[in-house]
């Protein structure tokens, strides 16, 4: 199963909805600190609903903690940036793919992109819209990786 990873997230209602598509397809969710509001806050609890206790959550001090997480558990990590280098879809997801989003309001930093294993895009018209919405964002990489690997792996 993949994993779904916030890196720096500051807005807490996206993170509870993103908590929530995660508890809805038992996929983990990594937090990577700093985030930009406390896990008690009542807007990260409201949007999550009450599944939290169903939520796979793994919280992380700093990059270079879940950067050595992750390397102990292998697989690779593709980062979700408007810089990403091909279309979301174009990418043959893998069971142990860690998919990484950065904060709302910088994205993904360039350290981490340049750790990657490879970097998508969200095709859209930039001309009108500069981004989507972190939990939507989420939801659109997580279900393409998901209908893949369901379709090779039923």
């Amino acid at each position: 199963m993949p994993a779904i990873v916030l890196v720096n997230p500051q807005i807490p209602p996206n993170t509870g909805n993103i908590a929530r598509t995660c508890a809805a397809t038992a996929t983990p969710l990594h937090l990577v600190a700093p985030l930009g509001f406390d896990l008690s806050d009542r807007a990260l609890k409201r949007a999550g609903l009450d599944y939290w206790p169903q939520v796979d959550l793994t919280l992380h001090s700093d990059w270079g903690t879940f950067h050595q997480h992750q390397r102990l558990q292998g697989g690779r990590t593709i980062g979700f940036s408007t810089s990403g280098r091909c279309s979301y879809t174009t990418i043959a997801y893998r069971p142990d793919d860690w998919l990484l989003f950065g904060s709302e309001t910088e994205g993904l930093p360039p350290a981490v992109l340049a750790a990657c294993d490879e970097t998508a895009h969200i095709p859209m018209d930039r001309t009108i819209v500069r981004s989507l919405n972190l939990s939507v964002s989420a939801a659109i990489g997580l279900f393409e990786a998901l209908r893949q690997i369901e379709a090779c792996h039923p």
